[in-house]
């Protein structure tokens, strides 16, 4: 069975310590990032994972969009929109993901790289407004207007896939009709296959979401186990489900056996030709050891089914 992860890592940025580096340093070229996504890819591929990310080590997933959209900033812990919303002159995350690719290139796995792309509608709703706006859903167009040339620089990189992420849909704040023609603003116009990854309890609106223009719907199965229940006896119409099965609000790490039996339900449920198996959610709250053990047990389960 494919593997894959939600997206983020822990975050290790370090400052120069070569040379070289610090020549860099002092003309402004050195980038503290880059050994953070090192970390992340190199911790990815030995834990086995077929389709790894960046890590998204620049930040959490409102802060990288909201500093590069025009029309939105994130200040002070916060993200703001004070202006009319415009899509950016250059990518946000394509230069990161690229230097995933040259890492897993390098690294000679034949692993493949996605995307991430933080939602419209849980940009929107994670920012206070403060000019040109009146209503959340005006913005939320907008804002996928913006990540829809995102999505199409992302599109002519050698990548698997491209991830949305809006755990805001579990919330019930949005309605879910919007969401769907928002983020169909984007889905539309990309031809490779989409992930929608939504987080939380999605029992109340998992059948919209299978409506919606994705191919693959992401969901938490280990932390929310009412989740389960939306897989009885389902029409999936099609999609494949990201069936989460390593919990990812806890560094205890769950033994291969415990993540099997998660798996094995799911394949009893829906058949693990319908599955791709990835954590719950982002691992960047926790500890590097108990994120890169969790994915090697996730992985070791999946092989000793799919064996």
């Amino acid at each position: 069975m494919l593997t894959t992860v939600v997206g983020s890592y822990p975050p290790y940025p370090r400052g120069p310590t070569s040379l070289i580096e610090k020549i860099q340093d002092i003309f402004g070229m050195y980038d503290k990032y880059k050994p953070a996504i090192e970390l992340a890819v190199v911790d990815q591929i030995k834990a086995g994972i077929d389709i790894i990310s960046d890590g998204q080590v620049r930040g959490n997933m409102i802060e990288i969009f909201a500093k590069k959209i025009p029309g939105m900033d994130f200040v002070n812990g916060s993200a703001i929109v004070y202006g009319k919303i415009l899509p950016p002159k250059n990518p946000i995350t394509v230069e990161d993901v690229k230097f995933a690719i040259k890492l897993k290139n390098k690294i000679k796995k034949n692993v493949k790289v996605k995307g991430i792309i933080t939602g419209p509608c849980t940009l929107a709703y994670s920012s206070k407004i403060e000019g040109f706006y009146k209503s959340k859903e005006n913005l939320m167009f907008d804002i996928a207007e913006a990540l829809k040339v995102e999505a199409k620089f992302l599109e002519k990189l050698d990548i698997a896939m491209i991830q949305i992420d809006e755990p805001i849909l579990s919330t019930g704040i949005v309605n879910i009709k919007t969401a769907k023609k928002v983020i169909e603003t984007i889905t539309d116009e990309v031809s490779i296959p989409i992930s929608l990854h939504v987080c939380g309890s999605i029992v109340d609106i998992f059948e919209k979401l299978l409506e919606f223009n994705v191919d693959i719907i992401d969901c938490e199965f280990a932390g929310t186990k009412e989740n389960l229940n939306i897989l009885e006896d389902v029409d999936l119409k099609g999609k494949k489900i990201g069936f989460g099965c390593v919990n990812t609000k806890t560094n205890k790490v769950e033994s291969v056996e415990e993540i099997k039996k998660r798996i094995l339900k799911g394949i009893e449920l829906i058949g693990k030709e319908n599955m791709v198996i990835d954590p719950d959610c982002g691992l960047r709250n926790l500890k590097r050891e108990s994120a890169f053990n969790k994915l090697k047990n996730m992985v070791r389960a999946a092989h000793a089914i799919s064996n």
